[in-house]
């Protein structure tokens, strides 16, 4: 339930347990994404802004998507720099995912990032990646831009990332 839109609290009023359960069924999950490959990739990254207790406490998530398989292929989590960019890059080549085209957004880092692969940068070529971002909004109440359901707990906030992610790529949870 949680990928699909309804938050902790709620499901613990649905499922009539208690919210430490709900909390302790979500950090025990562990799935993971392994992202297919192909000859021929072209991935589109961006970045979406999220936060863990209030607002001030902004946490970055930075991830790369293949359009035309509909699938998160690595992410990220930081603050939003460059050195956070050049995590994503670096996991990207450590995961052995080789990928011929890069399509991002004009942010500055990102241009410094990818200036060496082939690099499109440009809202026309990121479509894929902005309708999934509007997706994860959709999904995790914990990503909505206005929203009183927020985690207090970056682990809880990244275990629930990482259902989202695996329920995208592989559609269960």
């Amino acid at each position: 339930m949680l990928v699909r839109g309804v938050g902790s609290r709620d499901i613990s009023e649905i499922e009539k347990v208690s919210i430490n359960k709900v909390l302790s069924v979500l950090v025990r999950s562990n799935h993971k994404i392994k992202p297919k490959q192909s000859p021929d990739d072209k991935l589109e990254v961006e970045e979406l802004g999220t936060y863990v207790g209030n607002k001030k406490n902004k946490v970055w998530l930075i991830y790369a998507y293949h359009r035309s398989r509909g699938e998160i292929v690595a992410y990220i989590w930081g603050k939003g720099n460059l050195k956070t960019a050049r995590k994503l890059r670096d996991k990207l080549l450590s995961m052995g995912i080789a990928f011929d085209t890069v399509c991002t957004d004009a942010w500055g880092s990102f241009i410094s990032v990818f200036k060496q692969d082939n690099h499109i940068i440009g809202k026309a070529d990121t479509k894929g990646i902005e309708g999934n971002n509007c997706r994860l909004r959709h999904r995790i109440r914990r990503a909505f831009r206005k929203t009183c359901c927020f985690s207090k707990i970056l682990f809880n906030h990244l275990k629930a990332f990482d259902l989202a992610f695996f329920y995208i790529n592989y559609g269960y949870v």
